[in-house]
């Protein structure tokens, strides 16, 4: 029988976060940094990316793009070479901005190349030698709430975390029958997190918003216990407020109701009443 995949967070083993310079995956690992495993940090060339490597001890930096697949697999050749085999790996990357269905193709461009190529070009230069190495691992791929509810405004944000759910569901799959669960994949959904993408101007945190920290604490939480979906609460989101949210969008296509009716005038009401439903209605 295979070990479970979340041995593959024992001390001495080595994880790799993307995005790792500042926000969630500055948090995530420094989290793993405290359990022992030596840590690799990925992001773009810059100040931040040295400070935050030099805040956790034992970790290492590398510049890379991860919308960039020939970097990302000479990436993962070298720190196969200096590091040895890889436990963890934490695709986090990402960037917030891209706009509406008419916005610049540009602005496109890039949300989908960092947001979600760069987690299928983690996966594809990292996750066969995990899964030929014979240890457990696990890789945690960074989606949002809003690939799945759909909020109008940045359509090109939603797009590109709706693909990193539907990758990571078969990712988690296709490690499933490959390795019987002592590869897996999980996927982090976080709420309203305070961090350098989120901030748009404010100097201070949100009371509404979590800070990275409890990010990474309640994913550990959750790899522990074998969880594929970590869907996070937040200050101002309750976990039966998300389920409803998530029920609704599911709903529209099951009653055919208007594309996004949560944001439909005509289904204002209708929303409003199922979200105030208590669970026993």
């Amino acid at each position: 029988m295979s070990a479970p995949s979340f041995a593959a967070l024992a001390s001495g083993n080595l994880a790799v976060v993307t995005g790792a310079a500042s926000g969630i995956g500055l948090a995530v690992a420094r989290t793993l940094a405290g359990r022992g495993m030596p840590v690799v940090l990925v992001d773009r060339l810059g100040a931040a990316l040295d400070e935050a490597a030099a805040s956790i001890t034992g970790a290492t930096a590398y510049a890379a793009d991860v919308a960039d697949r020939a970097a990302m697999t000479d990436l993962a050749r070298e720190v196969a070479e200096r590091h040895g085999s890889v436990s963890v790996l934490a695709n986090n990357a990402g960037i917030g901005a891209g706009g509406d269905v008419f916005a610049d193709a540009q602005a496109w461009d890039e949300v989908l190349g960092v947001n979600l190529l760069g987690v299928l070009n983690g996966v594809q230069a990292f996750v066969p030698s995990m899964v030929d190495h014979g240890g457990p691992a696990m890789v945690i791929n960074t989606g949002s709430k809003q690939g799945i509810t759909q909020p109008p405004g940045n359509t090109a944000y939603n797009v590109s975390k709706a693909g990193v759910k539907a990758l990571t569901e078969g990712l988690g799959h296709t490690l499933r029958e490959k390795t019987g669960g002592r590869v897996s994949a999980h996927l982090l959904i976080p709420g309203f997190v305070w961090t350098g993408m989120t901030a748009r101007g404010r100097a201070a945190k949100p009371d509404g918003a979590w800070a990275p920290d409890q990010v990474a604490a309640f994913l550990l939480e959750h790899l522990e216990r074998g969880d594929f979906y970590v869907l996070c609460p937040d200050n101002e989101t309750t976990p039966e407020q998300d389920r409803k949210r998530i029920a609704w969008a599911a709903g529209d296509l099951i009653e055919n109701r208007p594309a996004l009716s949560r944001w439909h005038p005509d289904w204002t009401s209708a929303f409003q009443n199922h979200m105030e439903a208590s669970a026993s209605d």
